[in-house]
């Protein structure tokens, strides 16, 4: 799993309009023909404990992955962004607690270089402890934190500024996505950018499928307790009242595809209710039926050089983990 652009709304005693959203995702996702819940409402406190504890298991390659190359290659990472002179801003999508960017922004704030960080994330207490924090691990930083969704928060960046670009989408977030939704969504990006900007992806590779399937599998149960908490959130939001020992985790992974999934299956046949105001929704379920929960897609090189130039990027470079198994590629807006 990754960690997509979310809502964390809080507990709710009445009806709310994030409340109402959350029921009518839920509900529509839990009658259509695949059953489904959008991974985005993972990311309740709970959820966010569990997806800490998921990235420092031994298993989940990502996170460390990702962190060798920002830890080891920071000046690499740096004189590709400072090859063009002057002032740019640094937009991080779905910053989380920086661990891994804050390599590179110490380094760029070290190194003098003119640039103000853009963190966006719909987060309020993301926002809220990067705004605190960052600060006191990196004097000097300046900051222009931006509460929202990504497109309505770049267009605001944009708005708020007229100098180059520079955004980091990591942590293989955009393999939350179909490949299809993967390319929309990156046009999308370049649609805020001018020639010349640049976006830092990254993305987990191809590899090894007993690699790939353990790390949404771990042994100790941490991702099977992170997808249930969803169903924890939505009977303490929505008033539902689903029996988590009813339900099993199971995940796959399509090497061809490079496509890997998340369900949570159920173990019987069963019917849950929900209830937002005065809206119920009684939800059948029969034994052995999964819900889709997540997608976490893998690439090959080629895949992401043809994702690029279909988006209207140029590759300006890509740097790799020691075991090959995660690139953190340069895009640049042509």
């Amino acid at each position: 799993m990754v960690r997509p652009n979310r809502i964390n709304s809080a507990v709710t005693n009445g009806t709310t309009s994030e409340n109402m959203i959350f029921y009518r995702d839920v509900v529509d996702g839990l009658k259509a023909d695949m059953k489904h819940l959008q991974s985005k409402y993972f990311y309740d406190a709970m959820g966010d404990r569990l997806f800490q504890r998921i990235m420092k298991s031994s298993a989940y390659y990502l996170f460390n992955c990702e962190l060798e190359i920002f830890s080891k290659r920071t000046a690499d990472l740096a004189s590709l962004i400072l090859q063009q002179d002057g002032p740019f801003d640094l937009i991080e999508l779905g910053p989380g607690d920086c661990t891994k960017s804050g390599y590179l922004l110490e380094y760029l704030v070290k190194a003098n270089a003119d640039f103000t960080y853009f963190p966006i994330d719909i987060s309020a207490s993301i926002i809220r402890y990067i705004e605190t924090e960052l600060p006191q691990r990196i004097p000097g930083i300046k900051i222009t934190s931006l509460e929202g969704e990504y497109d309505d928060m770049l267009t605001k960046a944009a708005a708020l500024s007229a100098h180059r670009k520079v955004i980091l989408f990591l942590g293989s977030n955009l393999g939350n996505m179909t490949p299809k939704q993967s390319l929309t969504f990156s046009r999308k990006i370049r649609s805020h950018l001018h020639t010349g900007d640049l976006i830092l992806i990254g993305l987990d590779l191809k590899k090894d499928p007993r690699i790939v399937l353990a790390a949404y599998n771990d042994k100790e149960g941490i991702t099977r307790q992170f997808n249930l908490n969803l169903l924890k959130r939505i009977n303490r939001e929505l008033k539902a009242n689903f029996d988590l020992s009813k339900f099993e985790h199971y995940p796959t992974y399509d090497p061809a595809t490079g496509a890997c999934k998340s369900y949570l299956v159920s173990l019987e046949d069963q019917v849950v209710s929900l209830i937002a105001g005065d809206n119920l929704e009684m939800i059948s379920f029969k034994k052995g039926e999964p819900v889709y929960m997540e997608l976490s897609h893998k690439y090959t090189i080629d895949e992401i050089n043809r994702m690029a130039q279909q988006a209207g990027f140029s590759i300006a470079g890509f740097f790799y983990d020691s075991k090959g198994w995660f690139v953190d590629a340069f895009w640049r807006a042509m």
